[in-house]
């Protein structure tokens, strides 16, 4: 099934919006269904929205404040009416500093990041999964 460039240009907004939101819960958040599952680099599992929201809350008052994620989509597919699958690639990189001033405290990490978006009157992310990649 494909779906309406409409709904396409769509769901990559949502991504988009997503990406831009990261460090602001207000506008992130609402960008998920209740019931989303976010599995991040690290294995970590979150359950719901609310979690979610304590999860972020939490990393945003931590260091990893600094710690900045973009997302390169590769491509959109539509599983059935209202429903799309997006595969993306997700770089992380660490604005934190080493104490001794050198580079960044992390190296820039990459990985596979698969989306499923839903459509109930808007689309909404349900479900989010990184896989670490290295090269």
């Amino acid at each position: 099934m494909s779906g309406t460039p409409a709904q396409e240009a769509a769901v990559r907004e949502v991504v988009a919006d997503a990406g831009r939101c990261q460090s602001d819960p207000e506008r992130f958040l609402p960008l998920h269904t209740p019931d989303v599952e976010i599995v991040n680099f690290g294995g970590r599992r979150v359950a719901g929205r609310e979690a979610l929201g304590v999860a972020m809350r939490a990393a945003l008052a931590s260091p990893l404040a600094d710690v900045v994620t973009t997302v390169e989509i590769a491509g959109v597919r539509f599983l059935s009416e209202g429903v799309a699958v997006v595969a993306a690639v997700k770089r992380v990189h660490d604005a934190r500093r080493e104490p001794d001033g050198g580079g960044p405290a992390l190296p820039v990490a990459s990985g596979q990041l698969t989306y499923l978006l839903v459509e109930g009157g808007a689309w909404r992310i349900s479900l989010a999964q990184t896989t670490p990649t290295t090269f």
